[in-house]
């Protein structure tokens, strides 16, 4: 069993990390002696409130602001986390829009933006990623997907097909960068209690599955319990890990 501290002398980046998951994950990640770059679209505020508690946690961080559907953003969020926290050894693309529209009303630009923010933003921040996560030596990779990626619901054919395009990439990039010395791999939280009051969770609305969606252990899960399989999947305990994709939603879904 690796130590609890097995990730010390190592820097993560955590898109969409200023609140909800992200949030966790940066906080995870730094209870096992990571550095953060913690990235947001556009909250300072949240952000620097991370950064604080990363801080406490005795490691360092870092707060960049930006686009990850924008390809220059994406570059410059890498460069700057190197610039600012020495290397780079875990990448986890936590970023993602997930609001709901029905598909006759939904509008392409929706369309594209869901695609732009979870999909297209993941495949940007890998590419800029990889030179440094070969230097590493250790690299890993950890897309977060969802559960209706995999059961289907009303209302996010957009929400759907990025998540579930995560997914693919995941099992490519598997492929093409395990033999390099990176792990990829996904884990699709379901069912989780998180604040959906930000414009990117659809501003406060509960998604309609979860109205019929149950849970096999009687209640949603934490975000602490989403953040625990990433965790795991960036430490030592993982290298033959790869390719895989953790289901963290209580037994909702059983693949």
């Amino acid at each position: 069993m690796a130590d609890r501290q097995d990730l010390k002398g190592q820097v993560a980046l955590v898109t969409g990390a200023a609140r909800n998951i992200g949030r966790a994950i940066a906080l995870a990640l730094a209870g096992a002696g990571a550095d953060i770059a913690i990235v947001a679209r556009s909250d300072q505020a949240a952000s620097d409130a991370v950064a604080r508690e990363v801080e406490a946690l005795g490691c360092r961080a870092t707060v960049l602001l930006g686009d990850v559907s924008r390809e220059d953003d994406a570059a410059r969020l890498v460069d700057q986390t190197v610039k600012a926290l020495g290397r780079l050894d875990i990448l986890v693309n936590n970023a993602a829009i997930r609001r709901e529209a029905p598909v006759e009303t939904l509008s392409y630009t929706d369309w594209r933006d869901v695609m732009g923010v979870t999909l297209d933003g993941a495949f940007l921040m890998i590419r800029a990623a990889i030179p440094h996560l070969l230097a590493s030596g250790h690299g890993s990779i950890i897309n977060i997907g969802g559960l209706t990626a995999y059961t289907g619901a009303p209302n996010r054919a957009h929400v759907i097909s990025a998540k579930a395009g995560l997914d693919g990439l995941t099992k490519a990039l598997a492929h093409e960068l395990g033999p390099r010395g990176i792990t990829v791999n996904l884990v699709s939280p379901g069912m989780i209690d998180t604040n959906r009051q930000h414009a990117s969770s659809g501003g406060g609305a509960e998604p309609a599955h979860h109205q019929t969606t149950r849970t096999l252990v009687g209640r949603r899960g934490t975000a602490e319990e989403v953040a625990a399989a990433v965790r795991y999947l960036a430490g030592g305990d993982a290298r033959f890990t790869n390719g895989q994709t953790l289901h963290i939603n209580g037994g909702a879904f059983l693949p």
